[in-house]
């Protein structure tokens, strides 16, 4: 009997690190949001200076963690993490100041950063060659379960106990779960067991025409600003729709119906990464991409023209299973075209501008509606710069050779 390569485990690991950062972290600021104004009855345009900070801190703090992984693996970083997001939970379950919760926000934008795509993909980088793109979109699918779990989770244990004694329920499974993997379990890469890529019996031979990447030369590549460019606009456009979503549906739909549809759309993103583990290394990434981009913009001119509620169900649907693919392919084509050697500290670099871009998402939809009084000017704009971002991403094939 064939024993497993240890890399799958470490995917296994970096999936339970993916949920419980999207579980707690990205899609639970939501529901602290609205739980302190509740509770605390301040205002939810004066808390959301806190989600700011969040994306913010995170946003500036994906360098960092990409080439701290680099260089001396993954155990400091996650236990930063799971330490970082226990603070944070037990601080915004016991707040007695707006700004102490700002500042628990923020702490909690270092543990999102320790936990989420490029810390994952950075971890992942030295396991596989061969079955990297199918490693990286099972290890992803920790974000779908945690955002389908997290906040009913978490709703659930505020409207029963609080909001302090879940979130302190919350920082516990934090610590339990994240520590003993960042201990035991992580490993830097295979050589310090022995192993090589993929579970290979011996070492991959280098190719005297593969290029050798350091990091000043990869941003100096238009390849990698491609990538940098492309999933700059679509992140920007895709996270900045999900947060209007709700918002959008009810317009014409009842409240039962939007819940629904929301449903639909995350199950739908949980499919659309299920079918590309299955084909991720088979076929050429920037096709991939290409390809999603160009179907989002699909679905975002059906959302911008449709009138019939079936319609927007359907155009959800489809544009769930392109949410499932956007945020893990930028780090899949990073790693295919520039190697693991330097991919965190590249990738940490390339996610850093990505995620700055993504947090302009909510207020250019939120600016165009209030402009416009529609929604139907900034989906027809988002449709736009995905078949933007679909002609850039394919403008760097090839180049980052």
């Amino acid at each position: 009997m064939t024993k497993m390569f240890y890399g799958w485990r470490i995917v296994a690991a970096c999936l339970a690190v993916n949920l419980l950062g999207n579980a707690f972290g990205l899609f639970g600021v939501g529901v602290y949001m609205h739980a302190l104004a509740e509770t605390k009855g301040w205002p939810v345009a004066d808390i959301s200076v806190g989600l700011t900070l969040f994306f913010v801190v995170s946003a500036a703090l994906q360098w960092l963690v990409g080439r701290t992984i680099d260089r001396v693996g993954p155990k400091p970083v996650i236990a930063v993490g799971a330490l970082s997001m226990a603070t944070a939970l037990v601080g915004l379950g016991r707040v007695p100041s707006l700004g102490a919760a700002w500042l628990a926000f923020a702490v909690m934008g270092i543990s999102w950063a320790c936990l989420s795509v490029t810390a994952i993909t950075t971890i992942l980088a030295p396991w596989f060659e061969k079955h990297q793109g199918r490693a990286a979109s099972i290890a992803s699918l920790g974000a779908n379960i945690g955002g389908i779990v997290g906040a009913p989770v978490l709703l659930f244990g505020i409207a029963h106990l609080g909001l302090g004694p879940t979130a302190l329920m919350a920082a516990i499974v934090s610590l339990v779960v994240l520590l003993p993997l960042a201990v035991f379990v992580l490993k830097r890469s295979p050589q310090e067991l022995g192993l090589f890529p993929d579970g290979a019996a011996q070492a991959p031979v280098r190719s005297v025409d593969e290029p050798y990447w350091t990091f000043a030369g990869a941003i100096r590549s238009v390849g990698l600003w491609t990538v940098v460019i492309a999933f700059s606009f679509v992140m920007m456009v895709q996270i900045g729709f999900l947060t209007h979503q709700v918002s959008f549906l009810s317009l014409t739909m009842s409240p039962l119906m939007v819940s629904l549809t929301v449903a639909i759309t995350a199950a739908a993103a949980l499919t659309g990464r299920l079918a590309l583990a299955q084909f991720a290394d088979r076929i050429d990434q920037r096709v991939i991409a290409a390809s999603v981009f160009t179907l989002a913009a699909t679905t975002f001119t059906t959302l911008a023209v449709a009138k019939a509620a079936w319609l927007l169900v359907a155009a959800s649907i489809v544009f769930g299973l392109t949410v499932g693919n956007t945020t893990i392919l930028a780090p899949i084509i990073t790693r295919r075209e520039f190697g693991a050697a330097v991919f965190g500290t590249v990738f940490g670099f390339a996610s850093t501008i990505i995620q700055l871009a993504t947090a302009l998402g909510p207020s250019f939809y939120g600016f165009m509606r209030e402009a416009t009084a529609s929604y139907q000017a900034p989906l027809l704009i988002a449709a736009g710069f995905d078949v933007i971002a679909a002609c850039v991403i394919l403008s760097g094939r090839r180049r980052a050779r």
